[in-house]
């Protein structure tokens, strides 16, 4: 991010999302990264950014519908970001469909990586930016445990449990 960076934060049941994102010359926020409080790798926010909740809008009225059960895919402008390999683990990401689990494997096989490669595939889900929105929550272990979440398993388990996709 930039100087010309931006960041809202905005409320909701895992504790205050802090949003961060470039503006568009429409005057709405490409999102670049989703942080929960005392996320691993989540974004601080920087003194040269400014404070626009107005640009967040629609990024905060989707958590909004997801967190209320009336949204299982969000529509939103994202920056791209990572290397050509996170952005092929995050794409598989975004094909999990709400509700469902796959396994870390899945995805290795889904991007074409098997064996050691899985453990990249683990990596690339671990630096995901954008919490909630690229559902790495839905990723669980071979053995349906749930393994690994930058925000905490506790939280992992809640958006889990909101979707119904919960293990048991």
């Amino acid at each position: 991010m930039t100087a010309s960076g931006v960041y809202a934060r905005v409320d909701g049941p895992l504790g205050e999302m802090t949003l961060v994102g470039r503006v568009t010359a429409t005057g709405t926020a490409e999102l670049a990264s989703l942080s929960l409080p005392g996320q691993k790798g989540g974004v601080g926010v920087r003194d040269d950014w400014r404070h626009a909740p107005a640009a967040f809008e629609d990024v905060a009225r989707q958590l909004g519908e997801y967190f209320a059960g009336r949204r299982t895919r969000f529509d939103l402008v994202c920056v791209p970001g990572g290397t050509d390999f996170q952005r092929r683990v995050w794409r598989a990401l975004e094909e999990i469909p709400y509700g469902a689990t796959v396994s870390y494997g899945e995805i290795g096989r889904r991007v074409g990586a098997s064996g050691a490669g899985v453990r990249a595939v683990g990596t690339a889900i671990g630096r995901n930016p954008l919490l909630v929105v690229r559902p790495c929550h839905r990723v669980i272990g071979a053995d349906g445990t749930l393994r690994g979440y930058a925000a905490g398993l506790e939280r992992k388990e809640r958006l889990l449990g909101l979707e119904g996709a919960l293990v048991t």
